[in-house]
């Protein structure tokens, strides 16, 4: 079984949120049940899926079945082009 983002305790995972690029056009929101929602250019919900959290690596995988993967570094999250910083 695969690491769910919320923890046994019920506390969401310090990752749980919304992340954006610096220039607001992707916003990624990570959620709690594991599941993830990417706007892309104000289209809501351009990409969607499930994500694990291994660490500080993200794995993702889209409902349409691309993976992809993620690093949190300093509390930026690096996925795979991107750069998103918690949005505050």
């Amino acid at each position: 079984a695969m690491p769910h983002p919320t923890a046994e305790t019920g506390t969401p995972h310090p990752y749980v949120g919304m992340w954006v690029t610096a220039d607001g056009r992707i916003r990624q929101e990570l959620r709690a049940d594991g599941r993830y929602d990417e706007a892309r250019d104000g289209r809501q919900s351009a990409y969607t899926g499930s994500y694990t959290v291994h660490g500080a690596h993200l794995e993702y995988v889209d409902d349409t079945g691309f993976t992809a993967t993620g690093d949190v570094r300093d509390g930026v999250l690096f996925h795979e082009h991107l750069v998103l910083y918690r949005e505050r």
